[in-house]
Parts: structure tokens; C-alpha cells; sequence
């Protein structure tokens, strides 16, 4: 009788496990789908080279849009001991940072706030980092230039704004780096400046 007892509570835990993560991973991906494109990680090569090109410096303030799973936050504060705030609109995510901050004993550099990146507050950020698509280029084009701070620094992953010059550029990594307030152009213009 116990053997029974024992088997139907395991296979009913088993269940609950299964569902717990099911939902989990679908809370992961569709809340952030909701508000913009899935959460899609970036390669930490990839990201050492944006924080080094946009010069990422001591006890700065960098936010990164859209968090992920902490990646960028995690290196930001270990690597270029700077102070990270990451804006993740994705309860998981938010959670799952946490829970990488603690394990890294980074408490007292890194912040996560649950909410959405267009309506954040980013007039503390020396650095702004984000990974976004061309649709999220058009609606932070208007939002970015009020919301930081002038001197405050830019950079972006893959996508361009098509109305701002950047001061520079990785063509092979595809990174941007804007410096506020935006200098108008684009990046044609900055290829011809540069190419002499």
C-alpha cells in the first residue's frame, strides 16, 4: 500500500513539475513577445566588444532595454565594474536575473526593474545598451533623446537608427555607438567621414 501511495505522489509531483515549467517557459516567451520580439541572447563576445567600443567606464551607470537573462548586466558589473540596471518587462526573466545576481554576489551593482523599457526612467545611464529590431528602432528614435542625458552614451546590437550618425561602428559585429544628443545623419555619412 505504501508502494502505491509513494508511486501516485511521485507521478503526481511529476506532473505539477511539468506543468510548473511548462508554464514557465511559456510565461518566458510570451509576455516579452507581447510588448516586442522574444528575448533572444546575445553571444558575451559579442557584448565585451559593444561595452569596450562604447567605452564603458568604472561606476558607470548602464541600463540595458529588454534584460533577457542577465548577460549583459552579469558582465557589465564583473568585467568593466560598472553599475547595471536592467529593464526586463518578463516576470521569468526578472526572476531568473535575481536569482544570477545573488549566485554572483552582485547585489550591490546590479538592479532589476520589471517594466516596460519605453516608459523607463534612463536619465541616470551614462550608457544605454540594447539589442533591438528596426521596429523597436522607430519607436525609441523619439523616446531616446529625451530620456537620456546629454554626453550619455548609445549602443546598439544589429540595428541602426537610419537618422542618427553614429560616432562608431563594428561592421563585422554589426554594433552602433550614439552619443546624445543624437548627431543627425546617418550611417553612410559616417562611412564617408571615416573613409579617407
Amino acid at each position: 500500500m505504501f508502494r502505491v501511495i509513494m508511486t501516485n505522489f511521485l507521478i503526481l509531483a511529476a506532473f505539477f513539475f511539468l506543468v510548473l515549467i511548462f508554464l514557465l517557459s511559456a510565461l518566458w516567451i510570451l509576455v516579452p513577445a507581447f510588448f516586442g520580439p522574444p528575448s533572444v541572447p546575445t553571444k558575451l563576445s559579442r557584448i565585451r566588444k559593444a561595452l569596450q567600443l562604447v567605452n564603458l567606464q568604472s561606476n558607470e551607470t548602464l541600463c540595458d532595454l529588454g534584460a533577457g537573462d542577465g548577460r549583459v548586466l552579469l558582465l557589465a558589473a564583473r568585467e568593466f565594474d560598472a553599475n547595471a540596471i536592467g529593464i526586463e518587462i518578463g516576470p521569468v526573466q526578472c526572476g531568473w536575473i535575481f536569482l544570477r545576481v545573488l549566485a554572483n554576489r552582485l547585489g550591490n551593482k546590479i538592479q532589476i526593474k520589471w517594466g516596460n523599457y519605453l516608459k523607463a526612467d534612463l536619465s541616470q545611464a551614462d550608457v544605454v545598451f540594447m539589442y533591438a529590431t528596426s521596429k523597436e528602432i522607430a519607436k525609441l528614435s523619439s523616446y531616446l533623446p529625451k530620456q537620456m542625458k546629454s554626453g550619455a552614451r548609445l549602443v546598439s546590437i544589429s540595428a541602426d537608427f537610419p537618422e542618427w550618425e553614429p560616432q562608431a561602428f563594428d561592421e563585422r559585429a554589426l554594433i552602433f555607438v550614439y552619443h546624445m544628443p543624437p548627431k543627425e545623419g546617418s550611417l553612410m555619412t559616417f562611412m564617408l567621414k571615416n573613409s579617407s
